[in-house]
Order: structure tokens, then sequence, then C-alpha cells
């Protein structure tokens, strides 16, 4: 994620806005261009071009836009929902508000990555728990499905703390889920079964019997060194999905910090191991790069929160086997021939 500014005064934006503070121009994020754009006498400003708003837009819930020829009511984001909550029911609609922000965030990083999402493959279900039944977030056939409950902040953290999980977040969820999804894409389709299987394990392990185990064995630290997490220790499959969301997490964050210019050199340092300066596009680095900037982006924002009294941005180390399966998945992505 970047920031934007507003074309007609400058003013600094966020991928959210939908007003500029400044000059109250109303805005919009061009999917197509990868712009959040001002618009003056019904034209974008970045482009001179006419869009129209997507239909979620009378909900509060998007921001994004479509060419006014477009034929479809929903922008490339909200395409992709199957099922939506229903917001005439008290409290669902900040929850879908919140569910829709993560969403576009996530199609954001995989139209940066020129990852293939097409809405017939890939939908999106957001489900409210009922008294019969609680909704689990989970994936299927390229249908992701996210419990609405995950949207309400202190359920999200009871569910942590009942998991022993250090991170628990709607994108991170949207990020892993979809990870399982690309498994198909990028491993399956594309022929890179067996590389994965040198590093991930064999995914054809039955399933459900490695998550009954996983859930049945006492807490430990065994899985520290071969896992970025002690969920991704669970299955291959898992620790894929987990190994994709944290590489989408780098990717993402490295370029919020290059637009803000950041530099991390500790002045105690004096061997500058922990000098990082995030001055390139991670889209396009190598990951070596992304890898050297990391940690010591991590260690500085892990520290600021710490001040603050707030649990540690990136709970997480990166050992050198999670580091060869991040390669593994950035090397594939960027050996993929661009989109058509």
């Amino acid at each position: 994620m970047r920031l934007f500014a507003c074309q007609e005064c400058r003013n600094l934006l966020h991928f959210e806005n939908v007003v500029c503070a400044s000059c109250s121009s109303a805005l919009g994020y061009l999917p197509d261009r990868g712009v959040l754009s001002a618009f003056k006498d019904g034209k974008a400003m970045a482009d001179g071009q006419a869009w129209k708003n997507c239909a979620n837009s009378v909900h509060g819930v998007c921001n994004w836009m479509l060419p006014v020829e477009d034929e479809s009511e929903f922008c490339t984001a909200c395409r992709h929902n199957s099922v939506v909550p229903d917001i005439s029911v008290e409290g669902n609609l900040p929850l879908w508000q919140k569910i829709e922000i993560a969403k576009r965030r996530l199609i954001y990083t995989l139209d940066r990555l020129r990852l293939p999402h097409d809405p017939a493959e890939l939908h999106f279900e957001f489900l409210a728990d009922t008294p019969e039944h609680r909704v689990m977030t989970g994936h299927a056939d390229g249908l992701v499905t996210i419990a609405l409950a995950e949207a309400d902040d202190a359920e999200r953290e009871k569910r942590r703390n009942e998991l022993r999980e250090p991170y628990r977040t709607l994108l991170g969820h949207m990020r892993h889920e979809v990870g399982h999804y690309y498994h198909t894409v990028i491993v399956e389709r594309e022929g890179r079964t067996e590389e994965f299987r040198t590093l991930f394990g064999d995914e054809a392990q039955d399933y459900a019997a490695a998550l009954k185990a996983h859930y049945d064995k006492p807490p430990s630290d065994d899985w520290r060194g071969e896992f970025i997490s002690n969920y991704a220790a669970a299955h291959p499959h898992e620790d894929w999905a987990e190994t994709f969301a944290h590489y989408l997490h780098m990717v993402d964050s490295l370029e919020m910090a290059a637009s803000f210019g950041m530099r991390v050199r500790p002045r105690l340092d004096k061997e500058g191991v922990m000098e990082a300066e995030v001055d390139f596009n991670p889209y396009k680095a190598s990951m070596e790069d992304i890898l050297l900037a990391w940690t010591p982006l991590t260690v500085a924002m892990n520290a600021m929160n710490r001040c603050m009294g707030t649990p540690d941005l990136y709970p997480f180390v990166l050992s050198d086997k999670v580091a060869e399966k991040l390669g593994f998945i950035h090397r594939i992505i960027q050996e993929r021939p661009p989109l058509q």
C-alpha cells in the first residue's frame, strides 16, 4: 500500500478516503489505473475520463470506481462477493464496512503482484453466526468464507486468545485464505508441485487427520525454525497459506514504508546490523532486498508498539527455512508472465 495525493490541492490522501479533507473534492479509487483520484465535473482528475461509483458505495462500504461504459454495477473488488451481510440487521453494516476495507486492500496487493483473481473462480461470502451454527472462516475450491463475527474486535481478540495465536486480523484472514486458492493457481496449474513438496512437504497427506493431530497436541515450541507459525506446522497446505499471507504482509508494508521514506538506523547499533532504508519497490525487488529491509523495520515498529503498551506489530521470526519458503513464493510470482 502507498500514500496518494489529491490532484486538486496536493493534500495527502489515504486508500480509504472518499473526500479530501483539505479541498472537499470527492475521491474514488481507479483500479485500472492504481490511483486514488479526485473528481471534478464528473471526471477523474487523474486521467480526465468519466467513471461511475460502485453500487456498494451507497452503503459506505466501497470507494472503487468503474468506467462509465462498464455494464456491471459493481467494481472489480465487489464482483468477488457471493454473499454479503443482511444490513437490515442492526450492527451488520459497520462489520461489513470493516470487512470490505480488508478485502479491497487484499485485491490491491493481488493487482500489484499481477496475480489473477477471476470473479468466476474466486468468491467471498461474509456470514453471520446463527443460534444453531457458528461460522468458521475458511476456503474451499475458490470460495473464501469470512465469519462476520471476525469484524467485531472484541470477539476476534477472544478467538485469538482461545487459539493461542499471536496475531489475528481480518486482512490476515483474507491473505491466508486466498493463499489456499493461489496454491491451485500458481503451484498446481503451473506444474510446480514437486518444487513445492521439497520445501513444504506432501500436501496429499490426510488433511482432517493432520488438523485433528495438531489441535490434540499439547502446546510446544517444536515448530519454531521450520515454520512461520504454530498453525503452519499443521499441514503443508496451511504452511503454504501462512507463508503466502506473510509474503503479502511484507510487500504491502514495505511499499507503505517506502511511501513514507522510512529509514531505520539505531544510534546504538554501531555495526549497522539493524540499519535499513526502504527506498525500493518491493513488488519488483529481489527477495534478498525485501528480507534485509523487513527485519530492521519490524524490530523498530515492534519497539514503538511496546512504548504505547500495545502488542508487537509483527510477532514472528523469519528463520532461514521460512525465508527459503518465502523466496520460493516470490520467485514463482515474479516468473509468471504478465496478465493479458
